[in-house]
């Protein structure tokens, strides 16, 4: 098999030495039209084609930046990965993505890339808590990295999420709207903020109006926790009449068993959930959700990073609005 032709043959063949046509091909020479016309004619003779990762190294850029999701498979992330692509596609930019299977020893491995220069910058998600705040320290000890949806206490870089207590104030007014007086809450882990403040802000609408908070149930965001969480509900709080889930995952899961159990969800227990990713309008009856852009998410997330990429050291804080998408899984009781 006939090697390909490296840098150094272009650099023979135009009588000048590599590290002069390495400067010349990434952009940081300018030479006399003669010597260039040399290069590119031996470049053309020889059907060079420059290799973009050493290229890339010998800027000391990879032009790839890094998402770091808990889980592929979630329609959540799987929205927002491609978001990113988009987003990094249109800058010239190739995405790495990275699965943490929600494993915080995974986590920091794909930090460390990025300190490694494997990648120039970090999209970092994550669905639970910090142990031992060994994520904030190694997130504030590098660079380049925006935290999006889930907050990582004691990180000091840009980050991006829903306005989760708005969400929850929506779901628990749309409630109360329809007469519901007795509901529970079903959300993830209470360590992370998503599940926090989505519990915090619906207790918060609920008991201003006089209502009753039956339950509140936690666990993770994922379809066999829903299964649980719908099983306890049904054993424990037979007298409720709604319940606002924290996710689309675990209210998929909470679907299965209630069918398994005999019980219509929208009909004999009224039910809002929250993300809105899915094909939650295709059911019977549709789910009411509140829903947040991921889009939009993925979309900031990126600009903050390529600001991050330039030197911005600041670390803005922001929070998007949802809106409540009124399906037919409410049932007005008056």
């Amino acid at each position: 098999m006939t090697k390909p032709p490296s840098l150094q043959d272009v650099a023979r063949a135009a009588n000048l030495s590599p590290a002069t046509v390495s400067r010349y091909l990434n952009g940081s020479l300018n030479l006399p039209r003669d010597t260039a016309d040399r290069i590119d004619a031996a470049i053309a003779a020889l059907n060079y084609r420059p290799n973009p990762h050493a290229r890339s190294l010998s800027r000391g850029r990879s032009d790839t930046i890094g998402l770091v999701v808990p889980d592929v498979a979630n329609p959540f992330f799987a929205k927002l990965a491609a978001a990113v692509e988009h987003h990094a596609g249109q800058a010239g930019l190739g995405l790495m993505l990275c699965s943490s299977v929600n494993r915080q020893s995974r986590e920091l491995e794909y930090i460390e890339r990025l300190r490694r220069n494997h990648v120039d910058g970090l999209l970092f998600t994550t669905n639970h808590q910090d142990e031992n705040q060994a994520l904030a320290r190694a997130i504030n000890a590098s660079r380049n990295i925006v935290v999006m949806n889930e907050d990582i206490d004691g990180t000091d870089v840009p980050k991006v999420f829903s306005d989760n207590v708005q969400g929850a104030h929506l779901a628990a007014r749309h409630l109360l709207e329809a007469g519901h007086r007795r509901v529970v809450f079903v959300g993830g882990q209470s360590t992370v903020m998503s599940s926090r403040d989505r519990a915090q802000g619906f207790k918060q609408t609920i008991e201003a109006a006089g209502a009753t908070l039956v339950g509140e149930l936690f666990g993770h965001y994922t379809m066999a926790y829903g299964r649980q969480a719908m099983a306890e509900i049904i054993e424990r709080f037979a007298d409720a009449t709604a319940i606002f889930v924290a996710s689309d995952e675990i209210t998929y899961g909470m679907m299965e068993e209630a069918k398994v159990q005999g019980i219509r969800l929208g009909e004999d227990i009224s039910i809002i959930t929250f993300d809105d990713v899915g094909p939650l309008s295709l059911f019977d009856p549709p789910v009411t959700a509140i829903r947040q852009s991921v889009d939009e998410i993925g979309k900031i997330g990126f600009e903050l990073l390529l600001k991050r990429m330039e030197g911005d050291m600041t670390a803005p804080r922001i929070r998007l609005p949802v809106t409540l998408m009124a399906r037919g899984s409410v049932k007005r009781l008056r």
